[in-house]
């Protein structure tokens, strides 16, 4: 793994842990970083051998969204369509990478998470907060609506209500409001962050992927499907899971009263 690129990749033991890189601009996504993270992504969601992901930073930021510097200069030198197909180019895709990946996805937020870093977390099974972390949505402060699925999954953690408070009024949202609100899964001195996430990343891992995996497809299909159809794809998923080697593993363990080994398959 080298530490020259602005997103970095490793894989251990079923972990795979992507990490933003660019310390000195507080992790913000400029285009080359925003490529080569969809490209991350879309690695870790496809590859068999990795059975849980970490999305985290270097430095003092977990994700700061947008590189307005860039952004900027883009806009001045182009028209604002060629700025803007970033959403539909990077954006898009990589949350979508997130979102669809048949396998947990942990967010360990080790600083500000603002903008699209912020959307970036949400899109996340769990967020391990830093006590010294926040969150920011910070669109309206720059006269831009929100993207990155920020109006999909923020209303979906805290509610309609709030979700458009804390879009229409920018602040930053610091770790233990935003667990009391529903942001945070857990939060956790800093110092703790990086062996708390290992921990619970290696316990995911060691789990029965197919089935976490379609329990997550499950959950965030039912947030907009109606109760018929969602009941019905949990039938397709039992059908799917019982079929696993894992399955099996896990009911010849409980009557022989052993702890099941899984392979995640």
């Amino acid at each position: 793994m080298s530490d020259q690129s602005t997103v970095l990749y490793s894989q251990d033991n079923g972990v795979g842990t992507i990490t933003l890189n660019r310390p000195e601009a507080m992790n913000s996504l400029d285009v080359a970083t925003k490529v080569l993270l969809r490209e991350t992504v879309q690695e870790a969601a496809n590859d068999p051998a990795v059975r849980c992901v970490v999305l985290t930073g270097t430095g003092r930021a977990f994700c700061t969204g947008q590189d307005l510097k860039e952004h900027i200069a883009i806009l001045e030198s182009s028209s604002s369509d060629q700025l803007f197909r970033t959403v539909e180019e990077h954006y898009n895709p990589i949350v979508g990478a997130i979102e669809s990946m048949e396998k947990p996805v942990i967010a360990a937020v080790n600083g500000v998470a603002a903008g699209a870093g912020a959307s970036l977390a949400f899109a996340c099974d769990l967020r391990i907060v830093a006590d010294t972390a926040g969150f920011n949505l910070a669109f309206a402060n720059v006269a831009l609506s929100c993207d990155t699925g920020a109006s999909y999954t923020l209303q979906r953690l805290v509610g309609r209500a709030r979700a458009l408070e804390l879009l229409y009024f920018p602040r930053t949202v610091k770790a233990e409001e935003a667990l009391a609100l529903g942001l945070a899964t857990q939060v956790v001195s800093a110092d703790e962050l990086s062996q708390v996430v290992a921990e619970l990343a290696a316990r995911l891992a060691a789990g029965p992927t197919i089935a976490l995996g379609a329990i997550r497809q499950s959950v965030a299909y039912a947030a907009s499907h109606t109760f018929e159809e969602s009941v019905a794809l949990e039938s397709t998923m039992m059908q799917r899971t019982g079929a696993t080697a894992d399955h099996r593993a896990a009911v010849n363990a409980f009557v022989a009263k052993q702890k099941p080994v899984f392979e995640g398959r």
